[in-house]
């Protein structure tokens, strides 16, 4: 009976041991820890490093003025009889632009035409009359008295003939003055008189510039003037072109404005093309220093330690990096890495540089 019971309860251990162990198999595996999330970060707070040009020197501001230009005067008064070219319209030096209307002109050039053959007519008369005094003196037929009287009658009839000549150049002078033609090779800026216009000597007809090249008319702060000289480069914009222009000082005023205290200068500008028009407001500066390389804006390097740091994404996580920093633009807030990064890196700026070193981040797109 013993043995039977003993059988009994090893029979029963096993059967719960193997109970158990299957209840285990069956049993779900734990999960594992799941990783941390990435922190995203927008798109507004990337920057790609590239590489670019930057300068620093004095604001400058001014207007754009044509180098040359020319303004066309009526020489005389009276109808516009033609107006023969239109504003934008490029024009030749001596082209026709218009006729003043001169018909009384016309009658005084005829009128001084015929006095001076008038003239012309009495003069060779004294000076006949003249030799035969001089013949009859020599065979002792007149007094040398004669003579002379003859002689002063070729004097006067010689300054009669000059004032006539002079009188008929006048006139054939403002016959000319009622054609009016281009100065200069040019385009039409200005057209101030129509046909049918009764215009004065001295009034404005036409104003003719030459696009070729430009001059930049600017003003520069007084406590500049160490940084400026003849020939420095110049760099501006203009409203309205998407790419910078650049020219060469070629005057400096001797003399500050009284009432701003700024000193005009005066830059060349090469207009290739015509791309600038006369009038248009610019502002830039006078390039005192230029360097190529790495340029960030000025928000993604921190400066408020030490030594200055960026914050740039590789392989997904975040670390704090230290950095030279070379020559700084205040007027685009720009700035240029000496060392410390690479073209192409992805650093991050204003509020996502507060993410702790080694984080994981999902980024938007650079800007």
């Amino acid at each position: 009976m013993k043995g039977r019971r003993g059988f009994v309860r090893l029979a029963c251990g096993l059967l719960i041991v193997a109970g158990v162990s299957g209840c285990n198999a069956g049993a779900e595996k734990p999960e594992a820890a799941a990783a941390p999330l990435a922190v995203q970060v927008g798109g507004e707070n990337v920057h790609t490093v590239k590489r670019d040009r930057i300068v620093t020197g004095p604001l400058i501001s001014g207007e754009l003025r044509a180098a040359t230009e020319a303004t066309v005067r009526a020489e005389l008064g009276g109808s516009m009889l033609q107006v023969a070219v239109e504003e934008g319209q490029p024009v030749r030096r001596g082209a026709l632009l218009g006729r003043i209307d001169a018909a009384t002109l016309d009658d005084t050039r005829r009128a001084a035409a015929s006095a001076l053959k008038n003239a012309e007519s009495q003069l060779d008369v004294a000076r006949r009359e003249a030799e035969r005094a001089a013949q009859l003196v020599a065979a002792g037929a007149i007094a040398a008295r004669d003579l002379e009287v003859a002689r002063a009658n070729v004097t006067a009839a010689e300054a009669q003939v000059a004032d006539a000549r002079a009188r008929l150049q006048t006139a054939q002078k403002q016959l000319g003055d009622a054609v009016v033609r281009s100065p200069i090779n040019g385009i039409v800026a200005v057209k101030s008189a129509n046909t049918g216009d009764v215009v004065s000597p001295g009034t404005a007809l036409f104003t003719i510039i030459d696009p070729s090249s430009m001059r930049l008319e600017a003003s520069v702060p007084s406590d500049a003037l160490g940084s400026l000289k003849v020939g420095a480069a110049v760099q501006f914009t203009v409203r309205g072109y998407d790419s910078p222009f650049e020219g060469r000082i070629d005057r400096i005023s001797p003399q500050a404005d009284p009432v701003t205290r700024q000193v005009p200068i005066f830059v060349s500008v090469t207009n290739a093309g015509g791309r600038l028009v006369s009038g248009l407001f610019a502002e830039g500066r006078v390039v005192t220093e230029s360097a190529e390389g790495l340029v960030v804006p000025l928000t993604v390097v921190n400066t408020g330690e030490n030594a200055p740091w960026v914050l740039r994404v590789t392989g997904g996580k975040t670390e704090r990096v230290p950095v030279t920093l070379g020559l700084r633009d205040v007027r685009t807030e720009r700035v240029r890495i000496v060392s410390g990064v690479n073209e192409g890196d992805t650093l991050l700026l204003g509020a996502a540089q507060g993410i702790t070193p080694g984080t994981a981040v999902s980024i938007g797109a650079a800007k």
